[in-house]
């Protein structure tokens, strides 16, 4: 299965968000963070993800009895080459892209939160940028969330689902458009 049809699905891709930042977790354990997801279709997408290489066995061991796998993420492999995509591909991709976000919200509002104390946020904003401006802002963007996507989980931090969005929404003015 190429890359584009494994991490396009909105449960396959909540369980790449899950693995995220070196975790190794049980199938259980994903079966947890996605309470809305039923524990058959959490294991035939665990199945998929290895198979397609994105996830790998960390660790067996016999619990019980049964043997039981650690996953962990090859993050490596969690990636679409977006030059290999159509318009179409495109479209497809940022659709699951926001049913797998919706999807992670409506799981965060059935935990009973406190959303002011989370400091939840979602905010669009509307900004005019020439190609280097908006070079620059990616930049900036890159250097503020790279670094902090190498954090550990630890009982201080709460893991964080951070989607920066970026598309253009209308084409370049004309100069004559921005006379007077």
């Amino acid at each position: 299965m190429d890359p584009l049809e494994l991490l396009a699905h909105p449960v396959r891709l909540r369980v790449v968000h899950a693995m995220r930042g070196g975790r190794t977790l049980t199938t259980s354990q994903l079966c947890d963070r996605l309470p809305d997801v039923s524990k058959a279709t959490v294991y035939r997408h665990i199945d998929l993800l290895c198979d397609g290489g994105v996830l790998e066995v960390a660790v067996e061991r016999r619990v019980r009895g049964a043997v039981e796998r650690l996953y962990r993420l090859r993050p490596d492999r969690a990636v679409i080459d977006a030059g290999t995509l159509s318009l179409d591909d495109y479209r497809r991709s940022f659709g699951i892209a926001m049913a797998a976000l919706l999807a992670e919200f409506d799981a965060y509002l059935g935990r009973d939160p406190d959303p002011a104390t989370d400091l939840v946020g979602y905010r669009q904003h509307a900004v005019w940028l020439s190609r280097d401006e908006l070079l620059e802002l990616i930049g900036e963007m890159r250097r503020a969330i790279l670094p902090r996507l190498a954090n550990q989980a630890t009982p201080q931090r709460s893991q964080y689902l951070l989607s920066p969005i970026l598309f253009p929404i209308d084409e370049p003015l004309d100069a004559a458009d921005n006379d007077g």
